[in-house]
């Protein structure tokens, strides 16, 4: 807090702005390892005949990059935890530029495949540090709107940034595509360098062990909630086509705009909502997909039915993500985030293969009409859990440090006075 005003006689704390040119610059940088993450999904025919491989090993690309972000983030985070905070971001966002313009230039199958391994380590170790870096920028009563901001990056990519790509792509060749990728890397280091605030690493005596921090109270909540909700959304994201097919609705590109315009929404509403009322904000989310699957279980061969649940279904999950890292967050306390959320990097992958792998077998063993039928108890699990996890992991209030502060000074100037 920087200012205060009076009223009626009383001092009124004004909030400091936010650091916006550094916040958008983490935002940015989230943006860009989604870009890189999904990017040739989208480029599958391009790329296959220039690297002398079928189609599906090009796929294996983006499962390469998801398995080494699943694999490094945690021996990455506690190898790395002692260095100056931005000279590991800029690292990772270097290791993504130079990803990038290898596979730009490549015209080998195994060294693409390399340099997408680097850019998926890469990419573990950004996602453990930008929700701890945000929070560290901003006072606490600010820290979710901050977070919030920063994972916005992710909305965009999804809904804009992969299809911009991939138009941009058939335009002037998937090579230049990667190549924009590299540059805007580079660009981002400049930035990242110029506007966000060097935070030291952990100093030897103040680091606490991985297991610890899993220990800490609230954090096993919050990482259980990951797993139920990314399993639960990916059981039916992952199949949308085959089951807006059975729902006699062949039109699954315009049900994954709605989503994704849907989700841009959520996360909007999320960054009003997450510092006062998180733990609602977060119950009515995990309620809403809830709903929306029991609907699509009900009532899923009625097209408007399917478009309105699945916008629903936007909306909730746009802004659960950010909910549930403020959680993390708050329950391990900025210095020990980038572990914490090293953590949730691994659960949340582990989550999004779980999912996938499940809703493909019961795809195949009972039809698309049962998948909203398996994801229905899984989302009504992480209700349960945010429902009963009310002391530690998620509070009704959360009070910052400084408004605590605020009322303890009140209450020393009162006594004073008596």
């Amino acid at each position: 807090m920087s200012t205060t005003s009076l009223t009626e006689g009383t001092a009124v704390p004004t909030p400091a702005p936010l650091p916006w040119s550094a916040l958008l610059a983490l935002s940015t940088a989230a943006f860009t390892a989604v870009l890189t993450e999904l990017l040739p999904a989208g480029l599958l025919p391009r790329m296959a005949p220039a690297l002398g491989v079928s189609e599906a090993r090009v796929g294996f690309l983006v499962t390469g990059y998801a398995g080494a972000s699943f694999a490094a983030a945690i021996p990455l985070t506690a190898l790395l935890r002692g260095l100056p905070r931005r000279t590991v971001l800029v690292g990772a966002l270097s290791g993504f530029a130079l990803s990038n313009a290898v596979v730009a230039l490549s015209s080998s199958y195994a060294l693409t495949f390399g340099a997408r391994l680097v850019a998926g380590g890469m990419g573990g170790t950004l996602w453990a540090m930008l929700a701890g870096y945000a929070a560290r920028m901003v006072p606490a009563e600010r820290r979710g709107r901050a977070i919030a901001i920063v994972l916005a990056g992710i909305t965009l990519a999804l809904s804009l940034g992969v299809p911009a790509g991939t138009v941009l792509a058939g335009a002037v060749g998937w090579r230049a595509a990667f190549g924009v990728l590299a540059g805007l890397a580079v660009l981002l280091v400049g930035w990242v360098r110029w506007q966000v605030p060097a935070f030291p690493g952990e100093a030897p005596e103040a680091r606490v062990p991985l297991v610890r921090v899993a220990a800490l109270p609230g954090i096993p909540a919050v990482l259980s909630v990951t797993l139920f909700l990314l399993v639960g959304h990916q059981v039916m994201y992952t199949y949308v086509a085959p089951f807006a097919a059975h729902a006699g609705f062949g039109r699954t590109g315009l049900v994954l705009l709605v989503f994704g315009a849907a989700t841009v929404v959520g996360i909007w509403i999320t960054g009003v909502l997450v510092d006062g009322r998180l733990r609602a904000a977060l119950l009515g989310a995990l309620g809403l997909c809830a709903a929306v699957m029991l609907a699509l279980g009900l009532a899923a061969e009625v097209p408007g039915i399917l478009l309105i649940s699945v916008g629903l279904w936007g909306l909730a999950f746009g802004g659960a993500p950010t909910l549930i890292q403020t959680a993390l967050v708050d329950a391990s306390g900025p210095e020990r985030a980038d572990v914490a959320t090293s953590l949730q990097t691994t659960v949340y992958n582990a989550g999004i293969a779980a999912g996938s792998l499940t809703g493909g077998v019961v795809l195949e063993d009972m039809g698309a009409g049962a998948l909203p039928w398996i994801a229905l108890p899984l989302l009504v699990l992480a209700l349960s859990v945010v429902t009963v996890a009310r002391r530690d992991a998620f509070p009704a209030r959360r009070e910052s440090s400084a408004t605590a502060q605020t009322a303890a000074g009140t209450a020393r100037h009162s006594r004073r006075n008596a």
